[in-house]
């Protein structure tokens, strides 16, 4: 099999599967950070921080995935799509760090409008590269 079968087999399908984690875990970080705005309940940062902490996780191996995907992209010419979906998921993730440690502060301090930015912009990112990944999976079949 040779290494542009082997990524259709295995190594896509596995990074889409991946990918799905940061976007679902960024955007109820958001739905929480908003629950927290509307409610002061101080466990709705609780719930943010971890859900942010997951996000990054599985989107740093996501990332691996993607470099993999950029690079063989590079080789094959099919090198926008794949730049796209890169700099947005590392974006997110860069991001994603900073609202982690924006969410490690006290209360009102680790949502405010500036965690709530973050979550936003981490949730668009990550959405922007998931559409991307995905719309790639229409075009390859």
């Amino acid at each position: 099999m040779s290494t542009h079968g082997l990524k259709d087999a295995v190594v896509r399908p596995l990074h889409w599967l991946l990918l799905a984690f940061p976007i679902g875990l960024f955007t109820f970080a958001l739905f929480t950070d908003i629950a927290y705005l509307k409610t002061a309940e101080v466990q709705w940062t609780n719930f943010s921080a971890w859900l942010i902490t997951g996000a990054l996780v599985f989107g740093g191996v996501a990332g691996l995935f993607s470099i993999f995907d950029f690079a063989i992209g590079l080789r094959h010419g099919r090198s926008r799509r794949a730049t796209v979906h890169l700099v947005a998921l590392a974006l997110a993730w860069v991001l994603g760090l900073v609202n982690a440690f924006k969410h490690s502060q006290d209360a009102w301090s680790s949502v405010g409008a500036f965690g709530l930015i973050l979550s936003i912009l981490c949730t668009i990112l990550v959405l922007v590269a998931g559409w991307t990944a995905y719309a790639a999976r229409e075009s390859v079949r």
